[in-house]
């Protein structure tokens, strides 16, 4: 089967989840969404994806966790049809105010909020400064971000990336950098559906998400969680993850005060190659959080 075949068929599929649009403060945000059954008795789910990806990304996701409650995916600032945040260096910060902006947007008062590698960072950030609004918070993969590392660390992690980008394009970046993103257990549709995602980010919102990578330090937002609000938190990682592995996502679990939940057989893009198994578990994560919820409503 060819890579346009495989991705072909995510297309269709993604078809029923078509692309949104909504007026959020002074930006517009684009997102993706599914109201199942028992949408409205449920908490909401927000997707938050990578640094190289897309709401389209959560594909298998809002098929099946979309059956049974509202779930929504959105394109970051910069990402699809989303504008970019003001700052040509932004901060975690500055994305953590775009997404209550969306939420506000969609009357959406408390969610359970699901990051992904970079979008574990703005979840992290949202957490820690939204804290009332974020029933759970599930770190898929999490980056860390370089704001901890020295001035030059920094400074080499951010321009590397910028000059690949600036040197491929997404095309490029999609051809030699998604291979990344997998083990060696995912079938070929599933390496195609992380290029077909790649290859479609926005170079200028791209490089931006590139400057929050350097500038973000998510153990010190998830350490602020202590001092505020409690936020039920759990932290995932592919067992095979080469670009966010266990060992570091160790630490950022320390940092939340939780422990590290491992997924054999997976890479950093663990949602896209073994969806049974990471809808299970964000499943399992929203049940967990919503029956003490209804119990003390019939209590």
């Amino acid at each position: 089967m060819s890579s346009a075949v495989d991705a072909s068929s995510f297309e269709t599929r993604l078809a029923r989840f078509p692309a949104r649009r909504i007026v959020a403060g002074a930006r517009v945000t684009g997102y993706r969404e599914a109201v199942g059954v028992a949408g409205g008795e449920r908490l909401p789910l927000v997707l938050l994806h990578g640094i190289g990806s897309g709401a389209a990304s959560w594909v298998q996701q809002l098929e099946s966790l979309g059956a049974t409650r509202r779930v929504l995916a959105w394109d970051a600032p910069g990402y699809g049809e989303s504008t970019p945040v003001d700052a040509a260096s932004p901060l975690a910060a500055d994305y953590a105010a775009a997404l209550a902006a969306w939420l506000d947007a969609l009357a959406i008062e408390c969610c359970v909020l699901v990051g992904h590698s970079l979008g574990a960072i703005v979840a992290g950030a949202f957490a820690a400064a939204y804290a009332p609004r974020v029933a759970g918070l599930l770190l898929i993969s999490p980056a860390a971000g370089y704001g901890a590392a020295l001035p030059d660390v920094r400074a080499s992690k951010r321009d590397t990336r910028l000059a690949m980008l600036a040197e491929l394009g997404p095309a490029g970046l999609a051809a030699q950098r998604s291979t990344n993103m997998l083990s060696a257990h995912a079938s070929e549709a599933a390496r195609a559906w992380v290029r077909w995602n790649m290859a479609r980010i926005v170079p200028a919102g791209y490089a931006q998400a590139t400057h929050l990578l350097a500038n973000a330090d998510l153990a010190a937002d998830l350490a602020a969680l202590d001092g505020g609000i409690a936020v039920e938190t759990k932290v995932v990682v592919g067992e095979d993850d080469r670009i966010t592995p266990p060992a570091a996502c160790e630490r950022l679990a320390a940092a939340a005060r939780t422990a590290l939940r491992v997924v054999p057989r997976a890479g950093h893009a663990g949602y896209v190659e073994a969806p049974a198994d990471y809808d299970a578990l964000i499943d399992a994560f929203c049940r967990g959080i919503e029956e003490p919820r209804d119990e003390q409503r019939s209590s």
